[in-house]
């Protein structure tokens, strides 16, 4: 296996990549606390900024006043320097969120498919629609994912099997990386909901839960180490269809409701106990 020697260059890129990662998480900063918290130089830190101000990526935001001399430069990240989309696809509705490199929504908007069965085309819609409502350039944008139903194979990344989203197959996600001519991920809608808990829920920081997700089918969120457990197929967590002593074996995956786990705690099992 080739490895990249530790040139200059490399190392510019790594220290540039770290102090914007600390700029996001903990800016803005001064550049001798950029440099405090790296372990660089002042000198170095300077340059390190200077470069990343060439590129439009950090800007001084504000002053840090005490001390003798002059206030101190505050570095802030350049929220509009990159877009990221998320889209959220249902049978009768796609949701698409744009958001800038700082994690704000800057534009969110909804489109109904009905009509539609081409998920390229769909998926180049409300994106175009969601850049325009923020007044956002398609250029900006750097990475999309996308959450689905259904079951991602986590070897191609392609939607494997859902039963509401025919149209989802092998083949979808190539044709969105070609069309967009950016970074795409498709993933199964309740793991990103069980890394948003992590980030930023109920399971802050944890390493290992399961977040159970009650909706048209009965699902978990698998996250073992800190890393979610798709299964080796990407079906981990798909429990609706478990089997229930005194319940029959499910006889069509393609019914939502013929799982036997699905049967006693899904949508039409809660509407009969109501």
């Amino acid at each position: 296996m080739s490895r990249r020697p530790g040139t200059p260059r490399l190392l510019r890129q790594l220290n540039d990549r770290a102090a914007l990662e600390l700029l996001l998480s903990s800016g803005p900063l001064t550049r001798a606390e950029l440099g405090e918290h790296t372990g660089l130089s002042k000198v170095t830190a300077g340059q390190l900024l200077a470069r990343l101000e060439d590129r439009d990526l950090v800007a001084v935001v504000g002053e840090q006043a005490g001390g003798r001399g002059p206030n101190a430069a505050l570095y802030g990240v350049v929220p509009s320097c990159a877009y990221v989309v998320g889209l959220d696809v249902l049978p009768d509705r796609i949701s698409a969120g744009v958001a800038d490199i700082t994690g704000e929504t800057v534009a969110e908007i909804s489109v109904d498919p009905n009509g539609h069965d081409d998920p390229v085309r769909l998926v180049q819609g409300a994106v175009r629609k969601a850049c325009e409502s923020g007044g956002i350039p398609m250029s900006g944008l750097r990475a999309f994912v996308i959450g689905t139903r259904g079951v991602v194979d986590p070897r191609t990344g392609d939607v494997r099997f859902s039963l509401d989203l025919p149209s989802w197959h092998e083949g979808v996600l190539a044709g969105l990386r070609r069309h967009l001519n950016v970074p795409v991920t498709i993933e199964n809608d309740v793991n990103l909901a069980a890394l948003a808990e992590r980030c930023h829920g109920a399971a802050l920081e944890m390493d290992d839960f399961v977040l159970v997700w009650a909706g048209v089918g009965q699902g978990l969120g698998v996250m073992l180490g800190g890393r979610l457990h798709r299964g080796f197929t990407g079906g981990a967590g798909e429990i609706g269809w478990l089997p229930v002593p005194g319940e029959p074996l499910p006889t069509d995956v393609g019914e939502p409701q013929s799982g036997s786990f699905q049967r006693l705690v899904g949508g039409d099992a809660m509407a009969g106990l109501a």
